[in-house]
């Protein structure tokens, strides 16, 4: 097999000379320029920098929230850089799993019924999307807060939620962005353990962060600054 499609088999993430250009009137803010990152399949990986560094933006392209002005972004081989929105939609549905700051559950619903919404959308039958739910909330240690309202909830398990409900259409990445910006240090450590767990089982974690004490977590760490690569640890 060619070297270039071993290199493709192997990354689950590649920015090829991304840049995003904002403009807001006459005036252009870049947030990103000509960044290249790749990500390992299976590996765990930081994205760190300080606050308008230009993580935010390049989260959001990994996570085909938005499209690059230039450059390429592979996610698992295929280019989604000419993707519409109904394409894109589509295929972060079942390849990315998100794992946000503030949870992002909704509050009107179940720790169940939260997690039961990404099958939904991807059209799973009601008795799946409640099997599966209750399987990945009983694995993460929330057997018994299934039906219980996300106000009725810690921190900690609200996060924990939302990491069940990232897992439900079982996808390849899971993006988290700052997962445990709004917890104590030690609930923080917990989720971080259970990210960790869950990319020893096989899942690419891609962690959004400014916290250096991720590092200890993680095989591979880009730093990025002024919208670029600045320099790239890797775990020996």
């Amino acid at each position: 097999m060619p070297q270039r499609i071993l290199w493709v088999f192997y990354m689950a993430i590649q920015l090829k000379n991304v840049s995003k250009i904002y403009r807001m009137g006459d005036v252009e803010v870049n947030a990103l320029n000509q960044l290249n990152i790749s990500v390992k399949k299976g590996s765990f990986t930081a994205i760190i920098g300080p606050s308008g560094s230009g993580k935010s933006t390049a989260m959001n392209i990994i996570g085909s929230l938005d499209t690059p002005t230039e450059g390429n972004v592979l996610i698992s081989g295929t280019n989604i850089k000419d993707f519409n929105q109904n394409q894109l939609a589509a295929f972060r549905g079942k390849k990315i799993g998100f794992v946000f700051q503030h949870f992002n559950l909704i509050p009107s619903l179940t720790a169940l019924e939260n997690v039961m919404i990404p099958m939904l959308f991807q059209g799973v039958p009601l008795n799946e999307r409640m099997k599966r739910a209750e399987e990945l909330l009983t694995n993460i240690g929330l057997g018994d807060r299934m039906n219980h309202l996300p106000k009725e909830l810690s921190g900690g398990q609200m996060q924990r939620v939302a990491i069940a409900r990232a897992l439900a259409n079982n996808p390849e990445i899971i993006l988290a962005d700052e997962p445990t910006g709004n917890l104590d240090s030690k609930t923080g450590q917990e989720i971080l353990a259970l990210l960790k767990n869950l990319n020893k089982k096989g899942k690419t974690i891609v962690v959004i962060t400014h916290d250096e004490d991720i590092k200890k977590y993680c095989n591979v760490v880009h730093y990025i600054k002024d919208g670029k690569l600045e320099k790239t640890w890797t775990k020996r």
